[in-house]
């Protein structure tokens, strides 16, 4: 069974990749994928060690790693447009690989009419998988896949009351990781990792609780807290006057024809909402947070953190179901998540990771961990020990195939 996962990495992971090891940018394809995957950022080759064990064959693509994807076409002698580099890539990838199941794991870049042009051209393409674990605004993209895949319960009910064949699998911990661990005693009391998106359903919760512990607690933060440019902020406004333009051409009768006709006008037309920058974040958080860590940068701190904060997304409810859950308690730190009525599903509450309601029930929760030291390591071995025995990409590789397996007994059913 051949299977390929396409995706993209976070764009501020990419520059820190590549800014760090600049000797990669001349290197073939083969050594920069090598290098990325040996990262550990987001599932990096997780899923593809885990398969290889069940005979597939597995290729991961990172679409936006433009260095890696450059060389890649190079080395095929493939011609494109440098104006969508991107997806022409990507799709002379999939032509290469031919993969009987496509794993595509970003619901943005990967758009409805890319798949539906992608499976016109791609007939050895048996089934479509696709990940979504979030908030989303435009849910066109899930009527071109097979199957949805989610981690958050809450959203593959949404996904099956509108229609979507949809899974549940939960996320995991790769072993591996802790091999490339440097072996040292924690220097941080308290840390938080992550990202603090101001948006609906996404972490407006998270952004006051943070800024609560920071009044209350030494707790430190790692996450992407950006502040426009005078040139970001311009070419918003930019982007604002043309959309306001040419909506407020259409509205005086202007001709399709003629909108499209004008330069730049006919990809305008198409934007959903008025651009704008993103909502900035409380000062307190800025002054405080620290550049943002990824990949094994990110597992080296969790492993020196005695206490590792998590807070879910807005739109999860009730499940417990983010990857910090399976990061923190895999390298080994004393894992203090929100409570969510079926935690106790994945870890035992108070024996492998600690729960609390609130801000304040945190507080008092890292303040006592802090002072039990003997307490707090034991909480952090079962976590751990407990992580890596139901929790990783082994684990979830088998239920994967269970998945694909039963997906293409209906398909060649129908």
């Amino acid at each position: 069974m051949r299977l390929q996962r396409i995706t993209t990495n976070y764009p501020v992971y990419l520059r820190q990749f590549y800014q760090t090891r600049p000797e990669l940018v001349s290197q073939p394809y083969a050594a920069q994928h090598q290098a990325l995957m040996r990262d550990a950022y987001g599932w990096a080759d997780f899923w593809s060690t885990a398969l290889s064990k069940l005979e597939y064959e597995v290729d991961e693509v990172v679409s936006n790693a433009e260095p890696m994807q450059r060389a890649w076409a190079s080395e095929h002698g493939l011609s494109y447009n440098d104006n969508n580099w991107l997806l022409e890539i990507t799709t002379a990838q999939i032509k290469a690989f031919r993969p009987d199941v496509l794993f595509v794991n970003d619901y943005v870049t990967y758009s409805a009419a890319y798949l539906r042009q992608l499976k016109a051209e791609c007939s050895f393409i048996h089934l479509v998988l696709g990940w979504c674990g979030a908030a989303y605004s435009d849910a066109s993209v899930f009527t071109e896949y097979d199957v949805v895949l989610s981690g958050a319960p809450e959203l593959v009910c949404t996904f099956r009351s509108q229609g979507h064949r949809c899974e549940h699998l939960n996320l995991a911990f790769d072993p591996r990781v802790l091999e490339r661990l440097r072996p040292g005693e924690p220097t941080v009391d308290f840390g938080f990792m992550g990202t603090i998106v101001k948006k609906n359903e996404f972490h407006n919760a998270r952004e006051q609780l943070i800024v609560d512990l920071l009044e209350q607690t030494p707790l430190r933060i790692w996450t992407d807290a950006p502040s426009p440019s005078l040139q970001e902020r311009g070419n918003v406004l930019v982007r604002q006057w043309a959309f306001d333009a040419v909506r407020a051409a259409s509205r005086v009768g202007v001709s399709e024809a003629m909108l499209k006709s004008l330069p730049g006008a006919k990809n305008v037309k198409h934007w959903k909402a008025r651009p704008a920058l993103p909502p900035r974040l409380d000062d307190r958080i800025l002054r405080a947070a620290r550049s943002p860590l990824f990949g094994m940068e990110m597992f080296q701190q969790l492993q020196r953190t005695r206490v590792s904060l998590n807070t879910h997304v807005d739109i999860a409810r009730t499940h417990a179901s983010n990857m910090r859950l399976y990061e923190a308690t895999g390298a080994g730190s004393c894992l203090l998540t929100d409570a969510k009525p079926l935690l106790h599903e994945l870890f035992e509450p108070d024996v492998e990771v600690v729960a609390y309601a609130n801000a304040d029930e945190c507080v008092e929760k890292v303040n006592y961990l802090l002072a039990h030291e003997e307490e707090r390591r034991a909480i952090a071995k079962a976590g751990q020990q407990r992580t890596l025995r139901d929790h990783s990409f082994d684990n979830r590789a088998a239920r994967l195939d269970e998945i694909i397996q039963k997906e293409l007994r209906r398909c060649d059913a129908q």
